[in-house]
């Protein structure tokens, strides 16, 4: 089964489970192919969770959640060692050693917490008790974060959220997906989820969608639009080179599962927004939003 055919059918599947989020869905998919980690950003209830774990059984993924809360430690995601009955030294993996990491509400956790976390993700490996632990292969984490107007949260460090490939912005559904939704749990369909691909055709994915083509005009476009947000007065800190590397590869992931060999810009404009909003930050007195700031790129690049 080729890319194409393959994100389809993982699509297709996804669909029966979860009502509307398509680009939601396909953004997560993106990441998933392109080898990177996801924010997903929305209020509670409105499937984040679900839809992560419907993508984990699709693929045939080993799934893990971890639920933040204040007080969750370091040692409670990477692991930890201890003292067995016969006073032997035993390691206790923790649940980043998956292939495909929950993390839910990232922004109730406390900020060593998170940094902990998210070191882990860069490296891919765990450090526990002087050993250099590598994490499976495939792995790429989802976090969840609620909007910073829920009480509880805090907010993810820029510093940090650079380290996620794309934040994806999970909103209400419409009346008619909220319909669809009731009738898929009435029917209780999403106990049980067709397993479509493995993580080998992952990985297969994975080192394919390294040989789409980049054009010469979509390099310089990347990075005129990361540059941009450097230089807009509303911005006071623009995106990191990091921008320029999630879109190339989501870019090209983004060209593998539509059948094409080459990026365009027309990939790069739909990524812009997962890509650059939680990269940059924004002055308080400018009256416009960092979806605003970034239409407004787009909207004027050649």
């Amino acid at each position: 089964m080729n890319a194409k055919d393959a994100y389809q059918a993982v699509l297709a599947e996804m669909r029966k489970h979860i009502a509307g989020q398509d680009e939601a869905m396909e953004l997560m998919f993106i990441s998933l192919v392109a080898n990177g980690h996801a924010l997903l950003e929305g209020v509670p209830g409105v499937a984040k969770t679900t839809m992560a774990k419907t993508l984990a059984n699709a693929v045939q993924a080993e799934f893990k959640r971890v639920q933040g809360t204040p007080d969750l430690q370091p040692n409670d995601i990477i692991g930890y060692t201890y003292r067995d009955s016969d006073n032997s030294v035993k390691l206790k993996k923790g649940p980043v050693f998956t292939n495909i990491l929950l993390v839910d509400e990232l922004n109730r956790t406390q900020p060593k917490t998170m940094s902990a976390l998210l070191e882990t993700l860069e490296e891919r490996q765990v450090s526990i008790a002087g050993q250099d632990l590598k994490l499976p292969n495939p792995f790429m984490a989802f976090a969840t974060q609620n909007p910073l107007n829920i009480e509880g949260t805090v907010p993810l460090p820029k510093v940090l959220a650079d380290r996620f490939m794309v934040k994806i912005d999970v909103g209400y559904p419409s009346m008619e997906q909220e319909a669809e939704m009731l009738r898929i749990k009435e029917s209780e369909i999403a106990l049980d989820v067709k397993k479509v691909i493995d993580t080998n055709a992952i990985m297969q994915m994975q080192n394919d969608a390294k040989s789409i083509m980049m054009p010469d005009d979509v390099v310089q476009y990347i990075t005129k639009i990361v540059d941009a947000t450097r230089n807009d007065i509303h911005v006071v800190m623009g995106a990191s080179p990091r921008a320029d590397i999630a879109f190339m590869q989501c870019g090209k992931a983004k060209s593998l599962i539509e059948g094409r060999k080459e990026v365009t810009i027309s990939d790069i404009k739909f990524l812009a927004k997962p890509v650059l909003s939680h990269r940059i930050a924004v002055r308080a007195t400018g009256g416009i939003g960092v979806k605003g700031i970034i239409d407004g790129i787009v909207a004027t690049l050649q």
